[in-house]
């Protein structure tokens, strides 16, 4: 998910750190489910502008398919409610005998203010706000064994991260029998959802939809082994006002009702072509190897799609669902999905998904965009209809999030870093090199105040600037120091190895650091210790300079002593540049040892001043303002200083728009 809120918030700090820069140095079949409405006659609907493509599944098997769901689903968009039934199969995949199941009731974050995301969050999510009238829910209307055995009775509410009892995002049920290794156990359930309007990534708008963590979901079960677990079982969790989701691999067969002006987008493929009956319109969606499945549905909906291939995406058909107000901007969503697709399988194993779809919200649905599902993705609410690289970089960002979120499910509860961090770094990369918007790591870096530990459960973070300042911008600045350090082709090499090596199984931050150690050959303890496992960042200041005048031979030489100390974590490279009056520069590098350095230098003329790391190459420093120090300032000289500052400052804003 894309915040670009803490982009823009960085306009200040921004223009300060540059002004003082230019200044100082110049440089996602078992069992059926009975319909929900009437037969229909078989007359094909065609979509606007193009025919879909009907699929049929792939005989491959990439994951454990340890869920298999058959949903039905209609919306009623008189009462803005979804009206479901599901069939739901879970396999045991562990050695354990497991007498419990428990589901994920997500739309019951927003029954009411006092719910643990509602007060976590504060009823805000990015730059939108829930609005006062805008509350929704999840009602589980039955729940039974295949024969028809009531579980109604064995099912209660837990709250294990806070003890919130008002809180109801976390379904345990006691089942009638033990389900050993290997065994299935099958479940049928009737659910309403009453949606809330649009926010925190899901709801209703007008007439849009977005079904984005909308049915009963099953937490995710996992082995001995996986993720690091010595032995087996749940991995639950609340819904938190900063955690996202995570879940184990599955089958999706899902049927779609919906008024018969409605286009739907979702997660796979269709597998029959739509068909219409008594004023409603039927979608048949499937998708396998996925943790996940959500769709989106208007009227309003501009349809286009373009096949795409290119050497590691065998072949895709990116479906474009635009707001009328981007539809003459199809063809700049198309290049960012083709070029993102055609990047991240270079470089991180190819795309294995025959579809790919992209939403667009409108204005006010704009709570649902910047999101990613398996197979499906938001882009921001069409708002501007020329809207700059923040279009490309949300379609980025978001295609990113399929390979660190989608084809690795990084647990984003616990170790959120693994697919935010990952996934912006990624974006980093492929907005510079293929529409040369170049990322200001120096000033993304000064903004991070308070930093904190990568590994640390999403909720734990002190409130969203917190978590977005750490597991976006932070986690992207420790990898890129990494980089840094080995060069990018060796990065390339880790980062190809991590996201093959792991494809489909659960990575933890450890599982990272074992493969950048086994590609580079050296261990790394104390860098992840440091940048990762505690919140730490480099801070390298100049101390002091004492200055004084040698005679030599009837000659003046100054000398000057130069003291550097570290403040903060370590780093292996520090470049120090030392500038003297007549315009000359001397450079020196320390190896970081020890807290402290002095230099003495010698020379013609006097010193004028120092500066550690001048092109800012120590991506994680984050204070830079103690890193120049001039030798000698007077009162008038400093008065035109802070003169200067502030007319580079006025300057810079009247150039640069935001």
């Amino acid at each position: 998910m894309i915040r670009s809120n803490v982009y823009r918030r960085l306009l200040f700090t921004a223009l300060f750190l540059a002004a003082c820069s230019f200044l100082l140095v110049r440089f996602w079949p078992s069992g059926s489910v009975p319909s929900l409405g009437p037969e229909v006659n078989k007359q094909a609907v065609q979509e606007p502008i193009t025919q879909q493509a009907v699929e049929t599944p792939n005989a491959e098997v990439l994951s454990e398919r340890i869920a298999e769901y058959h949903i039905e689903v209609k919306l009623d968009e008189s009462t803005h409610t979804l009206i479901g039934k599901q069939t739901v199969t879970w396999t045991n995949p562990g050695r354990s005998t497991v007498n419990e199941l428990f589901f994920h009731m997500y739309p019951n974050a927003f029954r009411s203010p006092d719910t643990t995301f509602m007060k976590e969050s504060g009823g805000k999510l990015r730059e939108d706000k829930f609005p006062a009238d805008g509350y929704g829910s999840m009602t589980l209307k039955s729940l039974s064994t295949v024969d028809g055995m009531s579980l109604m009775n064995r099912v209660q509410y837990i709250q294990p991260d806070d003890g919130n009892a008002k809180d109801e995002t976390l379904l345990k049920l006691r089942l009638t029998k033990p389900v050993r290794s290997q065994e299935k156990v099958t479940l049928r359930m009737d659910f309403e959802v009453k949606l809330p309007k649009i926010f925190a990534r899901m709801g209703y708008a007008d007439n849009f939809v977005m079904a984005g963590q909308w049915f009963p979901k099953i937490a995710a079960y996992e082995k001995a082994g996986v993720r690091g677990r010595a032995s087996e079982g749940w991995d639950l969790h609340q819904y938190h006002g900063n955690s996202e989701f995570y879940s184990n691999y599955g089958i999706y067969s899902v049927r779609i009702q919906v008024p018969d002006n409605y286009i739907v987008g979702a997660t796979g493929f269709p597998t029959k072509t739509p068909t219409i009956a008594d004023r409603k319109k039927f979608y048949q969606f499937y998708a396998d190897d996925v943790h996940d499945f959500a769709w989106a549905a208007s009227p309003n909906f501009v349809y286009f799609e373009e096949p795409f291939s290119s050497s590691q995406v065998p072949g895709v058909r990116i479906k474009l669902y635009l707001d009328p107000k981007h539809k003459d901007l199809k063809e700049r969503y198309f290049y960012a999905a083709k070029t993102a697709l055609s990047k991240f399988s270079e470089w991180y194993g190819k795309y294995p998904y025959s579809t790919l779809s992209i939403i667009v919200p409108p204005k006010l649905g704009n709570g649902a965009g910047g999101m990613e599902y398996p197979t499906l993705i938001t882009a921001f609410g069409a708002e501007d209809e020329s809207p700059g690289y923040d279009l490309e970089r949300t379609v980025v960002h978001e295609i990113g999030h399929q390979y660190f979120y989608g084809l690795l499910a990084s647990n984003e509860f616990e170790e959120a870093w693994l697919d935010e961090g990952f996934t912006s770094y990624a974006e980093d990369k492929l907005m510079e090199q293929e529409f040369g918007v170049l990322p200001n790591n120096a000033i993304q870096a000064s903004y991070i105040t308070d930093p904190a530990p990568l590994k640390l459960n999403a909720w734990r973070y002190k409130n969203q600037n917190h978590y977005a300042e750490n597991v976006y911008m932070r986690a992207k600045l420790v990898l890129l120091a990494i980089e840094k350090q080995v060069g990018e082709k060796m990065m390339s090499r880790i980062m190809r190895t991590y996201t093959q090596k792991y494809r489909f199984k659960y990575p933890t931050t450890s599982d990272f650091q074992r493969v950048v150690e086994q590609v580079t050959n050296r261990k790394w303890n104390d860098f992840f210790q440091q940048y990762v496992y505690n919140g730490m960042m480099a801070d390298f200041a100049v101390e002091n300079i004492d200055s004084r005048t040698i005679e030599s031979n009837g000659s003046t030489q100054y000398e000057a002593t130069v003291h550097i100390r570290k403040l903060g974590a370590n780093y292996p490279s520090i470049p120090i540049v030392f500038g003297f009056s007549d315009g000359t520069t001397t450079r020196k590098g320390w190896n970081g040892e020890g807290d402290r350095i002095q230099y003495t230098v010698t020379h013609k003329a006097p010193l004028s001043w120092v500066m550690v790391d001048p092109l800012y190459s120590i991506v994680v420093e984050n204070k830079h303002i103690n890193n120049y120090m001039r030798a000698h300032v007077d009162e008038p000289v400093r008065t035109r200083v802070n003169l200067s500052v502030i007319k580079v400052i006025e300057a810079v804003t009247n150039i640069l728009g935001w």
